[in-house]
Formats: structure tokens, sequence, C-alpha cells
């Protein structure tokens, strides 16, 4: 959450842009992507050293020894930004443009990974010593006042802050989701050390990002002491598939920088014929993009088979469904249309959730959750795939605050139902007997079905009437010519002093 101070600095590091007269936002995005990662590489490469210390286990440093870029041999600890970022400026430029970033660019020996695959084309455009000084200055504020507010995901926040203006300038932009309801589905998922977890629609790789520092916070000893479990973590655990060249660059470097050495970070119309995944994954996580309708011919006919739609929110469900093995969970945002939508297509999504395979919970979210970016109502869906049914009864929640105000400020507040809503997940043997009254209830398949698989929370809610005693209506009519009568003798003694 991008806010007072830190957003203006990252719009006055625009600005400085702008000024060196690079306008373009993609180009903007990108150039300080590069950087950030050139500083959090430093920053990470250091944190690692530590862990591996603490923990006793071998570690190299990428900045270790000579570091070979072309035909010459350089000494690694000069790419490293907390010392270059102290060179006059005219040798700061030529460190970064002629070893910096080549060193980057061919930083991972596997030339098939994703990092390699979408750093080939990546360019350094920053045209003077001058504006890179600047702009190495602005960051390096930036940065002060991230460590300042202590919060670890903070980058995240500041490439979907970046993103936004893609939409300010006319482009095609990500629908973003808040960091602090990214961490409450992956602890409401619990995700395990042996799932295999994807993203269709990965973005910066957010979800990703969250599920491998969960891992690392809950499930470190059982990873990282295990040589077949961590190779799992570091190759095999995480695919993000998105259509944003920029973006998927954005999640690569995010994933590596946070020491998943080698995600499966891929170029894929998810919704298409071109993505063949089909029982694959243990944990989806996503939050897809509602962009209206697409043409039904650049569709997978499998998905339309699932629900004969054009509705991308609706395609989605379809897909996590197919992508998912049997027994594998998914925790996916939905726009509340999907949830009470009356249309065909909306109800065969439904029913598929609901009669072939098993809803667990329906949540309930406010619609200043998305903003400033989005007013959009939307809910969570969780859910299992069985293949054969197993819904009995869901589980609803209303949530009312994520701990933010809920307009366009989005200011900390105390009021906060997250840690409400994940303990009460984690126990819903003790959720039988809330009342309809209650911010979380369950409500029996049979009466869903008899509401046309509506999951609309408010179809089910039962709001709570207390019974208001008034006066009589002579009383109130005393009071009023009471006051009539103050406002009178007011008046009059107004006008009298203005005689």
């Amino acid at each position: 959450m991008i806010t007072g101070e830190l957003k203006n600095k990252i719009d006055g590091l625009w600005d400085i842009f702008a000024a060196g007269g690079i306008v373009n936002p993609l180009t903007v995005i990108e150039q300080i992507t590069y950087l950030m990662f050139i500083r959090d590489l430093d920053d990470s490469d250091n944190l690692r050293a530590k862990e591996s210390a603490m923990l006793g286990l071998p570690y190299k440093s990428v900045f270790a020894d000579e570091v070979t870029i072309g035909d010459r041999k350089i000494d690694g600890k000069q790419l490293k930004w907390s010392v270059f970022c102290d060179f006059p400026a005219g040798r700061m430029y030529s460190v970064i443009q002629e070893w910096v970033f080549p060193f980057i660019k061919d930083l991972h020996g596997d030339k098939n990974s994703a990092y390699s695959k979408y750093m080939g084309d990546a360019l350094f455009m920053i045209p003077t010593p001058l504006l890179l000084s600047k702009v190495v200055d602005a960051l390096n504020e930036i940065y002060r006042m991230m460590n300042q507010a202590q919060i670890s995901d903070m980058r995240g926040d500041i490439y979907e802050y970046m993103t936004s203006k893609l939409n300010a300038n006319g482009l095609a932009g990500a629908f973003r989701t808040p960091r602090h309801i990214i961490r409450m589905m992956v602890e409401l998922m619990d995700p395990k050390a042996d799932d295999v977890i994807c993203d269709p629609a990965c973005g910066t790789s957010g979800f990703l990002v969250a599920a491998g520092e969960y891992l690392k916070e809950h499930r470190k000893e059982e990873i990282f002491f295990d040589k077949i479990k961590k190779d799992h973590y570091m190759n095999h655990m995480f695919h993000g598939y998105d259509m944003d060249h920029t973006m998927l660059r954005i999640g690569a470097m995010n994933m590596m920088t946070h020491g998943i050495n080698n995600p499966f970070i891929e170029y894929r119309d998810s919704l298409s014929d071109q993505n063949p995944d089909k029982d694959k994954y243990s944990l989806i996580l996503a939050n897809p993009p509602f962009k209206g309708s697409l043409d039904a011919d650049i569709v997978s006919t499998d998905l339309l088979k699932v629900c004969k739609t054009k509705k991308t929110e609706l395609l989605f469900l379809a897909l996590f469904l197919r992508m998912l093995r049997v027994g594998g969970r998914c925790a996916c945002i939905v726009p509340d249309g999907v949830l009470f939508g009356s249309s065909t297509a909306h109800k065969a999504i439904r029913k598929a959730l609901i009669e072939e395979n098993r809803l667990e919970a329906v949540i309930s979210m406010p619609s200043g959750v998305f903003k400033p970016y989005a007013g959009v109502s939307t809910g969570i869906l969780i859910f299992t795939k069985t293949g054969h049914g197993g819904t009995d009864k869901v589980w609803f929640y209303d949530m009312q605050a994520d701990g933010f105000s809920l307009d366009d400020k989005r200011s900390p507040v105390a009021e906060n139902d997250i840690p409400d809503i994940i303990a009460r997940f984690r126990n819903l043997a003790g959720e039988a007997d809330r009342k309809r009254t209650e911010k979380s209830f369950f409500v029996p398949k049979d009466e869903i079905v008899g509401n046309d698989y509506d999951l609309s929370i408010n179809k089910y809610k039962k709001t709570e009437y207390k019974p208001v005693e008034y006066p009589p209506t002579s009383e109130i009519l005393a009071e009023l010519r009471k006051l009539e009568g103050e406002i009178k003798t007011n008046m009059d003694e107004l006008e009298g002093m203005l005689k």
C-alpha cells in the first residue's frame, strides 16, 4: 500500500525520468525494475550469506572472486550496489553500463530458465551519468523509507503503484492484488513442502513470492535440510503464466530476489489452446484479470464445455478446475457477479464447483479493498477439486474491514477481520453453531441449490433488527415549537445588534 511520503518519492523518481527525456511509462518501469533488482541482489546476497552461516550451510556469493564479463575479468565486489553507488557519476555510469548490466543478464547459468529467457532482451536505456546519479540517489532514499517502515514485501506494492501509471497513460494495466490480501489467501491455504503451485495470471508473481516466503517461514527445516525437497522448492514448485513480457521479467526477477532460483515463469495465454496443463497442480492462487469478453475462437474448447461464455472470470474458474489434480486446492478472487450472476454460464460454473467438486468457503470482501486502483466488489472462493462432489455445506464470511480505510487514501485503521478469518477457517468445526446474523456461518448445500447456486452472502445473511421506540408525536411537535422559539429569539437579538 503506497501512500503519503513514499508515494511522493516514487512520483518524484518518475519526474526525474521525465526531466531526463524518458517519458514512456513502460520504459520507466523497466529501468526502475532493473535498478531495483540490482539493489535487491546485493541485499539478498548478504541476507542469504548470513542465513547460510546461521544454518551451517555452504554458500557462495554471486559477487565472490572474479567475474568474467565478455573477455574481461572483474572483481565481483565492484558490481555490488553498496560499492558502486558511492562512485562519481561518470564512473558509476560506466560500471553499470559496461559491467553490472551484462552481469545481471547472464546471471543465471541455465539459458532456458525464466530469468535468462526474459532478461535476454533487456536494455539499459538511461542516457546520461547525471540522470543515473539522480535515479540512484532517489532509489536509495526510497529504500531507506522502506526499511524504516519494516514492511518486507513493499517492493511488490511499489511495482503495483508503478504499473497503475500504465492505466493513467492509456495502456493495459494489471488488476493489482493488495499484499495483505495475498498473504491472507496464502495463510488460508497453508502451502506444503510438496505442493506444486501455479498462478495462471501471475503478473509480478506476488502470489508465488508470498507462498515461497510462507514456506520459508513455516517449513524451513523440512525443505532446506532435505536435498530433494529443496530441489523441488527451487526448480519445480512454482509456475506462473502471463501475457505481458514486462510483468514476466519483473516476476522472474522478483522470484530470484526472494531466493527461488528457477521458477517456471512463461509467456502464455492461459485460456487458449496453447495452455495444455491438465490435472497438474496441487495448489492454485490467483486473481485473474476481469477484462470482460474474449473472442470465443481463441478460448480452449475444454473450457467452453464447462461453461459456454466469453467472460474471462468464468473461464478462469473452469481453467482452475482443469489445471488442478484431484485433491488440489484453489483460492481465487472473483468479481461479485460470479457469485450471483443469473446467466446460464454463471450458474453452470457455480454448479460445477458445488456438485462436481467441494466448495469450502466464500469470503465476501468490501469494495474498497482494491482502492485507489479499482472500486470493484469481490469475493474469495476456496475449493478442492474432487471430480465427484463432496460439498455438503459452505462457509461464508462477511469481511467488513481489512486493516485499512476503504477510501482512496487506504490509511491504516484498527478494524481488521483478516486475523479472525484465518483463525475461524482453520477451526471450521467451531463454526457449526454460528448464527446467520454473525460475520461467519455455514449454509447447507441444499439451500444453495434451491437458490439457483447463488453464492452471494446477502442471500443468506440475516439482519438483526432492534426495535426503536420514539416519543409521541405531540412531544416531538412541542420540541420543534421550542426550538423554533429559540431560533426566533436569537434572530431578534442578532437583528438588534445590527441596528
